[in-house]
């Protein structure tokens, strides 16, 4: 998406037709979590396609075991923060469990205020056909909705933990349906995580729409990590992620100085304190 590099007297915003564009041209799609205004303004400032406002922040930065406790506020706080932050990015947030699974109308409520209240440009969920209906609703008035298949962290007490979806024949091909299902209904992207290659690249191929991969192998036309897992501060890591950085490191050696150095008087210093 080289043409719409930012300037920083004028930066172009991403929309949701862009990314279509963009896998028409075979360009790749980039994309991050971001919970915060920090992260936002820097992901953005370099130029990142996409930010995710996602439920992870659940389990990566409320100490939650899992998404599921992610409530609707919270959700809208984080946006927020994230919306307020970004020039370029498009934001894109997640409706966390329990507020869209009951009717298209309440998936369309919560969305509205994801987009009133929060800033959002866009909305992501997860299901397939289940949730045509609800994509439906949502896009015939006026609201982006980007899909999630595969592996559907809300899901995974069903599911049976963390596992890869769509092996066999059988589960691929109702993946793969699901994934039309969704284009059919108006979806303008689909999140692809923790699917075998080969169904990713199938899935990829055989829509008009961008496949955003996490844990999907190298053919999706774009990719999506966690940003703490991306840039090594999680103390934790899934296989499929690569850390680009060792925040966690860095952090442990700071807050070690630190405490050094108050412990030992040497902070504040003259240099840090304010003269008569």
């Amino acid at each position: 998406m080289s043409e719409q590099t930012p300037t920083p007297a004028q930066p172009k915003r991403v929309r949701v037709h862009h990314l279509r564009e963009a896998k028409e041209r075979g360009e790749r799609i980039t994309m991050l979590t971001a919970y915060d205004a920090p992260t936002a303004q820097i992901f953005d400032e370099v130029g990142t396609d996409v930010l995710l406002v996602g439920d992870s922040l659940g389990d990566n930065f409320y100490g939650y075991r899992s998404t599921i406790p992610v409530t609707v506020d919270e959700m809208i706080h984080h946006t927020r923060a994230v919306a307020g932050a970004t020039r370029r990015a498009l934001v894109v947030a997640d409706l966390p469990f329990g507020s869209y699974e009951a009717s298209p109308q309440v998936a369309h409520a919560t969305a509205v205020r994801m987009l009133k209240e929060a800033g959002a440009q866009a909305v992501k969920f997860e299901g397939g056909r289940r949730v045509a209906e609800h994509v439906r609703l949502l896009t015939s008035t006026g609201i982006p909705v980007m899909g999630h298949l595969g592996f559907t962290p809300q899901s995974e007490n069903v599911l049976g933990g963390k596992r890869v979806q769509g092996r066999g024949q059988e589960a691929a091909e109702r993946l793969s349906e699901d994934a039309i299902a969704l284009q059919e209904a108006g979806a303008f992207a689909v999140v692809l995580e923790m699917v075998p290659a080969p169904l990713a690249a199938r899935i990829t191929e055989i829509l008009a729409i961008p496949t955003i991969g996490i844990g999907a192998g190298p053919h999706c036309d774009g990719q999506v990590l966690v940003w703490p897992d991306m840039a090594g501060l999680s103390a934790w890591s899934p296989r499929f992620a690569k850390q680009y950085g060792q925040l966690r490191t860095a952090l442990l050696d700071a807050a070690r100085a630190y405490n050094d150095e108050v412990r030992t008087g040497a902070f504040p210093d003259a240099e840090h304190s304010f003269p008569e």
